[in-house]
């Protein structure tokens, strides 16, 4: 709501200054650099700049605008001070304005986004390999950004391009049909599949020759083979089967899983558009779009023929534009993959779209542990459903330990234990590396998510057990410091969106939240809240009402599971 404030000071004084001076006036509304200076200050050396009079004269000028502006009533004081006008709210009406429209609106945001689509790629794992924590960020960032879309009116398609198609597949059948076992793959797809992959490569070292033959099944394999295509079908799908239980666990879904075999048919248009319009080149064989001196030019196709993954990205694009008419389009994809998003908004570009500037690359870190790239233990990769499963189990350890006799204790640890390992991820800016450790993470201390979760259940607990209704409340008991930082927290919740949407960074609100729940448990440990005069009593559980379905829905929209009790 402050935010909106500002914006209507700005929108107001711009039309009354222009007006007042005869020429075009461009206000600048920001927050002071002490908050003791006030909650909101314009600078007035810029209106100088551009009207050409004395700083004393148009700084009264400005005040004496502010005075009539829609929002004046919101407004104590305006001091001056050196160049700028700093404005403090009147707590009183502020406070009352942000309870009352709460009760009225509830937590409802302007829909910035109505009619408009965006499509984001997130998650992506290869098939016939383990889900591993490597495939987290990606996952749940774009699982997160999605939500906080949909929130904000966007409509979003969720789509998780696998990695479904390669001459791995060629080397897998390979394997599978000469020295595989089809019940312990069936028994243990995923696991199987690796050790035959692992095999081949073992023999394939002692023998070059299995290099072609696995080449040669591929080939087929695109060609349209029946065996090969039913094998490539059954492992596709045992693996998605293996995936979805990692997907339930998060509480992840999809629009679409249209992996890299989607696209093997639609490739060719793309190549035969790039010939006509001229911009392919041989290079050694090879074809080319040429970049220019800023970029690598981009390998569209091998000398043998063979496309590559810039090939089948600018066939699914073009795809998605084609099927869902979107107004943008993410790729939630690891920071090493900087130069290939570079190269496909180029070539787009260069083909002539003006929808190369919709094209995001939303950029992630790695996940760190001891500062170290986590990638393996012991020799092998590790499986995020065993992480999962392990977080989960901490915290049924501390459940045991705090209350035994919890109700589902088990099904609350799972939510816990989930909910932690996504909020570690994404308190975090989504381009930072991020440290993995799950003892921190289940932590019911300091900025984790177990604390977000008990901060709600402390709050529902006060509620289940009272009785509250929002009128004749007792505004004045807001304005003391610790009360009006909560108020002033919960005005800014629609802000937080829309900077989380501006930045693609769900770290935006999870740090919000953070900051929220600081605030009430500072609050509850000054104020007694079940008191005898019922209409004080009625203001406190409206406030705490409202941050506590504040602290809900952002956890949902972060993608973490709320919980009445723990």
């Amino acid at each position: 709501m402050i935010d909106k404030i500002k914006n209507i000071i700005r929108r107001e004084l711009e039309v009354s200054l222009s007006g007042h001076y005869g020429e075009s006036i461009n206000v600048v509304v920001e927050e002071p650099k002490s908050s003791n200076l006030g909650d909101i200050s314009i600078p007035v050396f810029s209106i100088v700049k551009t009207v050409r009079k004395p700083m004393n004269e148009v700084a009264d000028t400005v005040v004496e605008k502010i005075k009539g502006l829609e929002v004046s009533n919101l407004l104590k004081e305006i001091n001056r001070v050196g160049g700028f006008i700093n404005l403090t709210l009147d707590r009183l009406a502020f406070s009352k304005n942000v309870i009352d429209n709460y009760f009225v609106n509830g937590l409802a945001v302007e829909q910035v986004g109505e009619g408009k689509t965006i499509v984001i790629d997130y998650s992506s794992p290869n098939i016939a390999k383990p889900f591993s924590v490597g495939h987290l960020r990606s996952t749940i960032i774009g699982h997160s950004i999605g939500n906080i879309l949909e929130k904000l009116g966007y409509q979003v398609v969720r789509i998780n391009h696998l990695g479904d198609f390669g001459t791995q597949f060629g080397k897998i059948i390979y394997a599978y049909l000469n020295f595989g076992d089809k019940e312990k793959v069936d028994e243990n797809p995923i696991e199987e599949l690796v050790k035959l992959y692992v095999e081949f490569h073992e023999l394939a070292k002692e023998n070059p020759i299995l290099e072609d033959k696995a080449r040669e099944i591929f080939k087929e394999l695109e060609q349209g083979n029946p065996e090969y295509q039913k094998l490539w079908e059954h492992f596709r799908e045992v693996s998605l089967a293996e995936y979805m239980k990692v997907y339930e666990m998060l509480n992840v879904y999809f629009d679409s899983y249209n992996g890299e075999a989607f696209y093997n048919d639609k490739m060719q248009a793309v190549v035969d558009e790039l010939k006509a319009k001229d911009l392919l080149k041989k290079d050694e064989g090879a074809m080319i779009v040429d970049l220019g001196n800023d970029m690598p030019p981009a390998l569209i196709q091998k000398s043998d023929g063979s496309t590559l993954y810039i090939t089948r990205d600018l066939a699914a694009l073009f795809y998605r534009k084609k099927t869902y008419h979107f107004d943008e389009v993410l790729y939630v994809v690891g920071n090493e993959q900087k130069l290939h998003f570079e190269q496909l908004k180029a070539v787009v570009k260069k083909m002539g779209y003006d929808f190369y500037q919709d094209i995001h690359h939303i950029n992630f870190g790695l996940v760190l542990q001891d500062g170290k790239k986590m990638s393996t233990r012991k020799g092998k990769i590790v499986k995020l459903e065993d992480v999962l499963v392990e977080a989960s189990n901490l915290s049924l350890d501390y459940i045991n330990e705090k209350n035994p006799c919890l109700i589902n204790k088990e099904e609350i640890a799972r939510k816990i234990g989930v909910s932690a390992i996504i909020f570690n991820d994404l308190k975090n800016y989504r381009t930072n590396d991020v440290e993995f450790d799950l003892q921190e993470m289940v932590n019911f201390v300091g900025q984790t998510g177990p604390y977000l979760q008990y901060t709600s259940v402390r709050i529902s607990s006060v509620l289940e057990e009272n009785n509250f209704t929002n009128s004749e409340l007792m505004y004045g008991l807001l304005i003391q410091d610790h009360s009006f930082d909560l108020i002033k927290t919960i005005a800014q919740y629609e802000e937080i969106l829309n900077k989380a949407k501006e930045e693609y960074s769900p770290s935006v609100l999870a740090k919000y939240l953070l900051n929220l729940a600081s605030y009430f448990n500072s609050f509850y440990a000054k104020e007694k809240i079940m008191v005898d005069d019922l209409r004080e009593r009625n203001t406190k559980l409206c406030l705490i009402y409202i941050i506590r379905n504040i602290l809900d829905e952002g956890m949902n929209l972060l993608g973490m599971q709320v919980i009445r009790k723990m």
